[in-house]
């Protein structure tokens, strides 16, 4: 495994842990949502880099997943459709991690960190066998 991608990997478990510890804290879910898109983000790109394929400046969590290859069933490809609009490139914090009707919910973080750590201990076992 290339070097860049392990750092990619750290960095998206790094996200995903953050948003494990976040997750009770009704006043944070917005915090935890951002941090699972951001872990998504990152394993997206760790996969791309080891493919050797150009790196991508992009946010976009359905985008740098069919980039990358990477196969999901239809209630997944909705659940990542729901994670990437928490991405919000803007300057106003408060908009930090929303989603169309607000802060996520609990259970709505915990299904998010449940797909990231699905993705994250996927990816993680496909990179470390090829």
């Amino acid at each position: 495994m290339k070097q860049t991608t392990k750092d990619w990997l750290t960095a998206a478990e790094d996200d995903l842990l953050a948003a494990k510890k976040l997750a009770g804290e009704d006043r944070l879910t917005n915090v935890a949502a951002f941090h699972c898109q951001q872990c998504l983000e990152k394993c997206f790109k760790a996969v791309i880099e080891e493919q050797g394929k150009p790196s991508i400046k992009s946010h976009d969590l359905l985008r740098l997943q069919l980039n990358a290859n990477i196969q999901l069933k239809e209630p997944e490809t909705i659940l990542l459709g729901i994670i990437n609009e928490v991405y919000i490139d803007t300057r106003y914090p408060g908009d930090l991690g929303l989603l169309p009707h607000g802060k996520p919910t609990r259970s709505e973080i915990e299904a998010f960190i449940l797909f990231c750590d699905t993705i994250f201990t996927h990816l993680m076992e496909q990179l470390t066998t090829e």
